[in-house]
């Protein structure tokens, strides 16, 4: 059962718990308040408390988000290097996902972007991006996200990423399909590479390190209609889940900005493969019928 106040979600019940949020109203007249709860129902009945949780904790981070988002006052700085930027809705974000974690879900545990590893090696754990694509944050450009996924033992069994400026959120559980706003989704058909249209990204350490995607990306673009960097390896993954990319492809990524939306491609029939073993989380993912094609030339050593 959830419980709404003036629009917002202020608490949820599960079968074992009564787990409470407060959610602020934001007065943003360009941000159109999201239900996410209404999504529930595309939900296997088992997994409906631990997705309440789920859908709870990226809208808060959602709402976050637009509290600060093309703020000219906006609090940043960077990590590894100017290419590396993170923000106070970074911080508040986490924050916010982590102290609903550590209330209702103790004996969790959690990877997350700004404060890492806790208890990660317990059979449960959230995987946590609380901003996924910081620098787009930042500069006023909305393709940004909050990334969630639980694993079990190492599996990711449930998945979501809210864009809240784009008003989409793409959930999945495994074995129960992907979606996008309540419709089910799956990946393109498209067999021609020449009419593909693919997304990538390029590492933070691009600057220092020559292994940095260029020479793919070049090889790439002789061959697709077009890429693509939206600058969110969430958003990657979903936009390829949902057919609007047909490919996807990033080096040296960490294991928060691709759990939930490899899930969400997985379970919308996406071929996802780990093409380098060197570089982090190195992955492409592809609609099955580009697969091959796509593959042969990102590996190509012309």
């Amino acid at each position: 059962m959830l419980l709404f106040v003036d629009g917002c979600l202020i608490a949820f019940r599960c079968p074992s718990a009564f787990y409470c949020l407060y959610l602020h109203c934001h007065t943003n007249s360009e941000y159109e308040y999201m239900n996410l709860s209404q999504y529930l129902s595309d939900i296997p009945q088992d997994f409906h408390a631990l997705m309440s949780a789920a859908f709870a904790m990226a809208q808060s981070a959602g709402d976050i988000h637009m509290r600060y988002f093309r703020n000219r006052n906006l609090e940043q700085s960077t990590k590894l290097n100017d290419s590396d930027v993170v923000t106070i809705a970074d911080k508040e974000s986490e924050a916010s996902i982590l102290q609903f974690i550590h209330e209702h879900f103790p004996e969790h545990g959690v990877i997350a972007e700004e404060s890492g590893r806790d208890h990660s090696d317990r059979e449960w754990r959230w995987v946590i991006d609380p901003l996924d694509g910081t620098t787009n944050f930042a500069a006023g450009l909305p393709a940004f996200s909050v990334s969630i996924a639980l694993e079990r033992n190492g599996e990711a069994v449930l998945g979501v990423v809210y864009a809240p400026y784009l008003g989409e959120c793409f959930y999945a559980v495994k074995g129960g399909g992907a979606w996008l706003n309540g419709n089910s989704i799956r990946c393109s058909d498209k067999e021609e590479l020449s009419k593909a249209v693919v997304a990538t990204g390029m590492p933070y350490d691009r600057n220092d390190n020559p292994d940095n995607n260029l020479a793919e990306i070049c090889r790439m673009a002789l061959c697709v209609r077009g890429i693509r960097r939206m600058g969110s390896a969430a958003i990657d993954l979903c936009y390829t889940a949902a057919g609007f990319f047909d490919a996807y492809w990033e080096l040296n990524l960490n294991r928060w900005d691709v759990s939930a939306g490899q899930l969400i491609a997985a379970e919308a029939g996406v071929v996802i493969e780990s093409i380098r073993g060197d570089r982090k989380h190195s992955i492409l993912a592809s609609n099955p019928r580009l697969y091959q094609s796509v593959r042969q030339v990102l590996l190509s050593e012309k």
